[in-house]
């Protein structure tokens, strides 16, 4: 009954974020490229969680372009809710501005494009990086290898990323990936020994692309015998999870802007393993039907 209950209770709150954010950020015409963007959306940015740094980011980005002196204002809300936003603000073509990042499910769903940065705010292409405890190498040297030797592309992680979007269990969804991706596992496990049941705790950010990597490695290491745990945490408890020993090690550590004042924080606690995907990518994003907006400095000019 209690956990019926805590069901309802969630999926209520999330209905009612989502429908805060509609009156919020959403325009009830679609775009109208004849007039200025600011009032169709009522100034507002539609983003995700506080503690993403893809927020503070955008708060930066208001201040350099200057969106805040203008009346522009960012929403925080969820992942969840900012795309259910989208998704309905895209089905009735109205304007609308998110944070956006690559990989995600969104940029193959959704007709959806980057605006460019001329201030670089958001910095250049990102890595995600694969970090670990001091001392996972000596204690775990198997699982270690196969973090080392785990890297993937964008697209790669968008199939597992579309399948989970589209209801499947994200467990399942990484073993379909394996299963059906055999010359890359074999390249990502090569000379990596049998776990025996070694145990390996993996944390990660609840974003969809460190849902789907964290379960693909998840699996790869119970394939091979080792026995892995996983726990969701928000960006700072995670890294402080590695940095105390609580957790062995995580796929979530994007680099150099989104985490980096972390890595900076825990400095000398972490054991930076490598990057295991290239070209990713923060920002602020726009439908494709809203042409005459290209740049962060269309904002307020268009």
């Amino acid at each position: 009954m209690r956990k019926r209950l805590k069901f309802v209770l969630g999926t209520l709150s999330m209905f009612l974020l989502a429908t805060v954010l509609t009156a919020c950020s959403s325009a009830t015409s679609p775009y109208n490229s004849h007039k200025k963007l600011g009032p169709q959306i009522n100034y507002t940015v539609t983003g995700i969680d506080a503690g993403a740094g893809i927020m503070a980011s955008t708060q930066n980005a208001l201040k350099e372009y200057p969106l805040a002196k203008n009346n522009w204002q960012l929403q925080t809300s969820s992942t969840a809710a900012m795309t259910s936003t989208l998704s309905k603000a895209i089905k009735y073509k109205q304007p609308i501005v998110v944070t956006g990042w690559q990989p995600h499910w969104m940029f193959k769903k959704f007709p959806i494009k980057f605006l460019k940065d001329p201030k670089n705010v958001y910095g250049k292409a990102e890595q995600i990086h694969t970090i670990a405890r001091i001392g996972l190498k000596k204690d775990n040297p198997g699982a270690y290898q196969l973090l080392k030797q785990f890297h993937w592309t964008p697209a790669q992680m968008s199939d597992v990323m579309l399948k989970t979007n589209a209801g499947v269990d994200p467990k399942k969804a990484a073993d379909d990936f394996i299963k059906n991706n055999p010359k890359l596992v074999a390249e990502w496990t090569k000379g990596v020994p049998k776990g025996n049941g070694k145990p390996i705790k993996l944390s990660y950010v609840a974003w969809d692309s460190e849902i789907a990597s964290t379960n693909v490695m998840a699996e790869l290491l119970n394939h091979l015998g080792y026995k892995a745990n996983i726990q969701a945490l928000e960006m700072q408890p995670m890294f402080a999870s590695i940095a105390t020993n609580a957790a062995d090690a995580s796929l979530a550590a994007w680099l150099p802007n989104t985490a980096g004042l972390y890595m900076k924080q825990y400095k000398g606690k972490i054991d930076d393993v490598g990057t295991n995907l290239n070209g990713a990518k923060v920002g602020l994003a726009v439908p494709k039907y809203m042409k005459n907006i290209n740049s962060i400095d269309d904002l307020i000019n268009k």
